[in-house]
């Protein structure tokens, strides 16, 4: 018979509580993720599916894949749309010991004629500029995965369980976060490359590159040079659209006096 120490061992949970910090971790893993690893139920057998495809996110952080109807896994996904994506790329070292977090999601075709599709397929060029080759061919679809819960492991020892609410960004009136980020974004690119720069070489200390501002969200910036994204923090999230240019004035004016 087991000794209370031997019970009060076996019965200790090795999820920690979940806290902001692993929130903006399983956040930040997913909004800077180029592709993943996508776990489905294959057509007719049954049998687990394990994919790679390429990942971009929606503005409330849903990711977002793009896929053919010639692939395995859009057949899947069709008929069983619980599924899963694993996310958060090894470094140097033990691919272990580097955080990533297997999201729990139910795949969600997106229309083509829908106002969804014009959003995601802006998002998505911005994450993947090669795609635009093959991006309107008919036997292609947008898929949300639309998020339900999450395993983060942030390394040996640092698991948490996420819900959704850990997990998307409130939004309020999308459609209005949609205009201003278009509008923002090409703006920014056109005529403030300098900051856009500042943001990703003094604030993030990412190094020299063709810096480009890829999109935006309530919570913070992504930015991209060639097949790098940095992940960019507001210190609060934006509850209003009309907050975004102050906002970004303030980044810039913190690099430049950094």
């Amino acid at each position: 018979m087991a000794n209370s120490g031997e019970e009060k061992q076996e019965s200790k949970s090795v999820i920690r509580p979940t806290d902001d910090q692993a929130r903006q971790l399983a956040k930040g893993l997913i909004r800077s993720a180029r592709f993943g690893a996508l776990a489905a139920v294959e057509a007719g057998s049954g049998h687990p599916l394990a994919s790679r495809v390429a990942v971009a996110t929606d503005l409330d952080g849903t990711p977002v894949i793009l896929t053919s109807t010639l692939s395995g896994h859009t057949a899947a996904i069709t008929e069983t749309p619980a599924c899963s994506l694993l996310v958060g790329e090894p470094g140097k070292g033990d691919p272990l010991a580097h955080p990533r977090v297997s999201l729990f999601c139910e795949a969600r075709q997106i229309a083509r004629d829908s106002e969804d599709h014009t959003r995601l397929r802006r998002r998505y060029l911005a994450r993947h500029p090669k795609a635009e080759l093959y991006v309107d061919f008919g036997d292609f679809a947008f898929f949300r995965l639309e998020l339900q819960r999450a395993s983060l492991n942030g390394g040996f020892g640092k698991a948490f369980a996420l819900d959704q609410a850990d997990l998307c960004t409130p939004l309020g009136d999308l459609h209005q976060w949609a205009v201003m980020e278009e509008g923002a974004v090409a703006h920014m690119n056109e005529d403030h490359g300098d900051a856009v720069t500042l943001y990703a070489e003094v604030l993030l200390k990412a190094g020299e590159a063709n810096w480009r501002l890829a999109c935006l969200d309530p919570e913070g910036l992504d930015l991209a040079a060639g097949d790098r994204i940095e992940r960019l923090w507001f210190s609060e999230r934006l509850t209003d659209p009309q907050d975004l240019r102050p906002t970004l004035v303030a980044l810039a004016l913190q690099a430049r006096n950094s």
